[in-house]
């Protein structure tokens, strides 16, 4: 079971908002409070962490080892296929009557959030999404160590695989090739599936690799990717250049550069979130390619590859030790170029320490 020092920072964000309790389904918030994954089926498993007291559960009865190892003290309804939920729902509820109810509203299903609604009808029950993601907001030493983890695995991979690119391999191909070097580095698995896109491709933020696309000579490969370890992401962006860069595409990147190091110089604390995504955006706009910007400039990152804090205008969180995020200005010029350098920071005292470190100069490979 996750230390008590986690459930007590949820319980902290949970009197604030004055919530009795929440709810949430497998998935980050779970692990993080209970060491465990489980499969999000079609099966409810749903953890309550009351105010004040032990947490309860609703949890299919063919999980019943694998939870009682990690819970064994939580007051838990076990249900099995034959008889349904609704009566597992209901017996928790006579076990304790919470008039505010907050639930991961964007996570848990909608048949999930109805059994908890038909079993506490008397219930205020809202989305508490925001309020239960407070707790992981704060990256501990462990923590920490798993990013670290991940991003290393993530940047000797790509250092493995850049020379494998030339022009008339396709993006799947090399995709496959950056897959195969995190796996063999000891990735757990990937944070998610790389975005790999050559030549007008990669003014597609979040575009697909393709068989039927080849890296061409003079053409951008932009590479968005990172492995997982231990539960936890890196998310890292780097453009590179087949064969050579036209002198418009080295203007795009130099400004994107300048972006990318203005935020990593700049941020600290107590500056809010809002004002480092404006002096980034700002530094884009001013270099004359403003018309390219369509992002804000990161995202946080640990358990969910974006998470909590969002670095983006309206955001006035002040930046504080422990936050984690990505700092990842790009210009997009759709059909034409696409720039993107993503940095993955931790909050310190008296500014951020960038966990990743791969060279972010213009290079050119094959």
């Amino acid at each position: 079971m996750g230390g008590s020092t986690r459930l007590d920072r949820l319980r902290t964000a949970m009197e604030d908002q004055d919530l009795d309790a929440t709810a949430m389904v497998p998935g980050p918030n779970f692990y993080f409070l209970t060491g465990a994954h489980f499969h999000l089926i079609k099966r409810p498993t749903v953890l309550f962490v009351p105010r004040e007291g032990p947490i309860h559960a609703v949890i299919p009865l063919l999980e019943q080892t694998k939870w009682e190892s990690v819970a064994p003290d939580a007051v838990t309804i076990y249900w099995q296929d034959a008889d349904g939920y609704d009566d597992a729902f209901a017996a928790l509820a006579a076990r304790f009557s919470p008039a505010r109810i907050g639930l991961e509203g964007q996570r848990m299903r909608v048949f999930e959030a109805d059994a908890i609604r038909r079993a506490f009808p008397d219930a205020n029950v809202r989305d508490a999404h925001a309020t239960i993601a407070r707790m992981r907001l704060h990256k501990d030493a462990d923590e920490i160590a798993a990013l670290r983890r991940a991003i290393g695995i993530s940047e000797a991979a790509l250092a493995a695989a850049l020379p494998h690119a030339v022009a008339g391999m396709t993006e799947t191909a090399f995709r496959q090739r950056l897959v195969i070097e995190m796996l063999e580095r000891g990735a757990d698995g990937l944070a998610f599936d790389p975005i790999v896109l050559s030549g007008p491709a990669a003014s597609d933020p979040h575009g697909t690799p393709s068989a039927g696309r080849k890296l061409e000579h003079g053409q951008p490969l932009l590479l968005d990717f990172g492995a997982a370890w231990g539960g936890y992401n890196a998310d890292i962006t780097r453009t590179v250049f087949i064969g050579s860069a036209t002198p418009e595409a080295r203007d795009v990147y130099a400004a994107v550069l300048a972006a990318n190091e203005l935020g990593r110089r700049i941020a600290a604390p107590p500056m809010t979130l809002d004002e480092l995504d404006r002096q980034v955006t700002a530094s884009l706009r001013d270099s004359g390619y403003g018309d390219l910007v369509l992002t804000k400039t990161g995202h946080g990152l640990g358990l969910d590859v974006h998470e909590a804090p969002q670095v983006m205008i309206g955001n006035m969180t002040a930046m504080e030790p422990g936050m984690v995020f990505t700092i990842e200005p790009s210009l997009m010029h759709a059909g034409v170029l696409g720039i993107r350098i993503e940095d993955d920071v931790l909050v310190t005292p008296d500014g951020v320490d960038s966990l990743t470190s791969f060279d972010r100069e213009l290079t050119i490979v094959g």
